[in-house]
């Protein structure tokens, strides 16, 4: 009898498992790379679902008409912000400005792991300074947290 009683309890909690969903959520860091740390940097968390196919269009050789989403549709106006320090000053680099960061977005994703989150991806990317007359510049990295459904 408890034989059966476990393997029915492993059948079961198979079948909860194999129907738990997923979702995902993006963090995102911006840290400006402009020289004499004028830029702005940020850490960007959204607070709000959007579905991308209200957004979408299909194109064909038979309709290849023009996606006319509307961009105040679009926008997301409920979000958090955290503030980051700009890799640069009037100085040049300051590393305890990257440190700083590290802790910020370091107590993000704890905080976030705590909250039964787990970080699955990290992406980043640079645009960085063109030359003499740019003056532009950030990093921005994606961490993707996932999460099953309760």
């Amino acid at each position: 009898m408890k034989k059966q009683i476990f393997f029915f309890s492993i059948i079961i909690l198979a079948f909860f498992e194999a129907n738990a969903q997923v979702e995902y959520k993006i963090i995102t860091s911006v840290e400006s790379i402009v020289p004499a740390g004028i830029g702005r940097s940020r850490l960007i968390s959204v607070n709000e679902e959007k579905n991308y196919k209200d957004f979408t269009s299909t194109q064909s050789d038979e309709d290849n008409s023009r996606n006319k989403s509307n961009r105040d549709e679009i926008r997301v106006r409920n979000f958090d912000e955290t503030k980051l320090l700009n890799f640069y000053n009037l100085g040049g680099i300051r590393f305890q400005n990257i440190a700083a960061n590290d802790a910020v977005i370091s107590s993000k994703i704890n905080t976030m792991v705590e909250e039964g989150w787990e970080l699955a991806f990290v992406n980043s990317a640079v645009e960085s300074d063109a030359g003499k007359d740019d003056g532009q510049g950030i990093f921005i990295t994606r961490y993707l947290f996932k999460r099953t459904k309760k």
